[in-house]
């Protein structure tokens, strides 16, 4: 809703509601002069399209409740896309890729020396090393080997992963703005740096609607990592809709409990009943937004609805019985532990089999200022094995061509040591100028890597890739073009990427 010119609907004045009075008298009385067979059935209407709703010029469509979230927005998508969905795998906290996939020899014969000015360049501290005398490089403890035909390498924390890189495309070279955790996990959600924006899954949303009216189009799921049980928390508005309306924003699966708070009938209550109460409860909504106009209403009628199917359709979605014992042993031996990272892995792979347009999973544990060696052990166990096997089970499927899946986390971690540097002990402080994710299925070029860093794996040297460049890439393979994704608010046309963005096209397939 434009707050400006829409306020009169919310607040009217005693000579608009005299108007409005008059205006109907008319209608009424030529109803009673029409044959009664001309005029509507006692069927409830549906939602009326929302006011202010806008995308490049156009007013969004409305959900119904045969509807689920909305079928997207006219025109989108605005080309045949490669890929219908998308399974985020973000890595909360910041994955080293010195660690993990961004091998640098050289730094051996380094360790323990300064890190150069020349390479430093006079980069912004976070406050837990700006007050550091000496800034000794930290070579990686881990082997690192070549696998596939592509050669990729991947360190030996990361066994199941190097068995599919040649479905894997390394970006080593992106970089991001915020060097603290909240602005950049919120930075990689919304593209903005401060709360208040739509998230990438909310915008996907939007623009394309939903595949199956009785999940939403969007559900996040979390799971905290044995690498750092203390690690940043995570907060619903990096699924929230932000200024978009509501019934866009991302649906939390929770692994204790009801999946979705309030899915259960309360006590007394039979499904008959709730039908009843629904049909009653959207009537007076219905009357309340002709009256107002507020299109959180609409939101309100839809969820209410949604939430209705999710009565039937979340049940047989979360129950794992029926998947046979090798899909257990692939995924690995966490997989039947409800909220692990494992398990919401085979459960993203539900999701998107029964079109749900975007899964993200958010897993915690990855901030390694301290004891990186132990703490980054624990992270690999718990997402090496399942974030493969789904790359697997996708692909034997025959989803992976059309599903896209993104691994990442906010920022990197730097080549120096923060504290003490021992032979068996470092830590690693946040690195926003390079780091590393992965990308497959959906239109992916498999096999490759895009972006190179220095020695120092502290700069980059090749191709760099900016936050708003992946979030354009992510939609260009959705078949949207990112500049044309807009709403309007507060006076100018917002989109995820802002007023930036290039797809990066030497990835796409």
């Amino acid at each position: 809703m434009n707050p400006l010119s829409e306020q009169h609907q919310l607040f009217l004045t005693r000579r608009a509601l005299l108007r409005r009075a008059g205006l109907a008298l008319g209608p009424l009385a030529l109803a009673s002069l029409l044959d009664q067979r001309l005029l509507a059935t006692d069927r409830p209407p549906a939602v009326p399209p929302a006011r202010g709703e806008k995308a490049g010029g156009h007013t969004a469509p409305q959900a119904g409740p045969s509807q689920g979230n909305g079928g997207g927005l006219p025109g989108f998508p605005n080309f045949t896309p490669k890929a219908r969905r998308v399974i985020y795998l973000f890595q909360s906290g910041a994955p080293s890729q010195i660690d993990l996939f961004d091998w640098k020899p050289r730094l051996a014969d380094l360790r323990g020396s300064e890190l150069p000015d020349s390479i430093r360049r006079g980069q912004r501290l976070t406050g837990m090393t700006a007050s550091q005398s000496s800034f000794p490089v930290a070579p990686s403890k881990y082997k690192f080997a070549q696998h596939g035909v592509s050669g990729a390498w991947v360190s030996e924390l990361m066994p199941h992963t190097a068995r599919i890189v040649d479905h894997l495309c390394f970006i080593k070279s992106m970089h991001t703005e915020a060097i603290n955790h909240d602005p950049a996990v919120t930075f990689f959600q919304t593209g903005a740096q401060l709360a208040g924006r739509p998230s990438i899954g909310s915008w996907l949303s939007y623009g394309l609607g939903s595949e199956n009216e009785d999940l939403p189009a969007f559900v996040a799921l979390i799971s905290q990592g044995t690498g750092n049980p203390m690690d940043q928390p995570l907060y619903d508005r990096l699924w929230g809709s932000g200024f978009l309306p509501t019934r866009y924003q991302g649906v939390k699966f929770r692994s204790v409990g009801d999946p979705v708070l309030y899915l259960s009938n309360p006590p007394g209550l039979d499904g008959k009943a709730r039908r009843r109460f629904l049909d009653d409860l959207a009537q007076l909504n219905r009357m309340k937004l002709e009256d107002a106009g507020d299109p959180e209403i609409a939101t309100r009628i839809s969820q209410y609805e949604m939430a209705y199917r999710m009565q039937a359709s979340v049940p047989e979605l979360i129950n794992l019985s029926k998947e046979p014992d090798h899909i257990f042993e692939m995924y690995g031996p966490d997989s039947k532990k409800p909220g692990t990272f494992a398990a919401n892995c085979l459960l993203a792979r539900r999701l998107v089999e029964r079109g749900v347009r975007f899964v993200q999973l958010f897993h915690r544990g990855w901030d390694q200022h301290t004891k990186l060696p132990t703490q980054i052990a624990g992270q690999c166990r718990d997402t090496d094995q399942p974030s493969a096997a789904l790359i697997q089970d996708l692909a034997q499927r025959g989803l992976l061509d059309d599903t896209l899946v993104v691994w990442g986390g906010e920022f990197g971690r730097t080549v120096y040591c923060q504290g003490r540097l021992t032979v068996d002990d470092y830590g690693r402080d946040h690195h926003p100028r390079c780091f590393t994710v992965w990308l497959a299925g959906g239109g992916i070029r498999g096999g490759i890597t895009h972006g190179a860093t220095d020695d120092y794996c502290y700069n980059i040297v090749d191709n760099p890739v900016h936050v708003h460049d992946l979030h354009a890439t992510i939609l260009r393979l959705l078949g949207i073009d990112h500049t044309r994704l807009t709403y309007k608010f507060q006076g100018r046309y917002h989109r995820l990427t802002d007023v930036h963005g290039e797809v990066v096209k030497d990835v796409l397939g």
